[in-house]
């Protein structure tokens, strides 16, 4: 596992590393093939401490922060965070059947400058990101939203492979925006 610390608004300190990093050995049985984790320690205020866990694997990208008064209770409370979801996310693995050996449609993403759409001129692209529309379960979508913590999910539906669009309501439910057939 290949672990990264960043240190905000504190004194760099091995024996947190090495304490996450130890800790971090409990998620490994739940995910597989070269794990890459993130671990952010921040202070705030003086007396709020955050961890905050990133992890990406074969297929698998997981989130988790928790804040408490002290730094090492926070790294406890995250792990278990993190292990709950790794584990509920292995358990609907299980149950699920693999898809299909097809690929993903390939997406772009742009990012247009606000005053260039305001102008009566063509709209100017600050940045273009490539991306793929991984077939996949709504039931998928709705955990891969979950584990990274997103408002919203762009997916090619194994069913039919057409995308959709999954996206959490303000009321706390999710929608679905799926193409209509002609």
């Amino acid at each position: 596992m290949q672990v990264t610390t960043t240190f905000r608004h504190m004194e760099q300190s091995d024996a947190l590393k090495s304490y996450a990093e130890e800790k971090l050995e409990r998620v490994t049985k739940y995910i597989d093939g070269p794990i890459t984790a993130q671990v952010f320690f921040t202070v705030e205020k003086k007396i709020r401490h955050i961890a905050e866990i990133v992890i990406n694997a074969k297929g698998v990208s997981s989130k988790a922060s928790e804040a408490t008064n002290d730094m090492y209770a926070a790294i406890d409370a995250v792990i278990d965070k993190m292990e709950r979801q790794l584990k509920r996310y292995k358990e609907k693995i299980k149950t699920h059947k693999p898809a299909t050996d097809e690929r993903g449609r390939q997406l772009t993403k742009k990012v247009f400058q606000a005053e260039s759409i305001e102008a009566s001129g063509e709209p100017v692209v600050i940045k273009a990101k490539t991306e793929t529309a991984k077939p996949m379960s709504v039931e998928e979508a709705v955990m891969q939203m979950d584990l990274l913590n997103k408002d919203f999910i762009v997916f090619t539906d194994s069913t039919n492979s057409e995308i959709n669009v999954l996206y959490r309501r303000k009321d706390g439910n999710f929608g679905l925006i799926e193409p209509q057939r002609a």
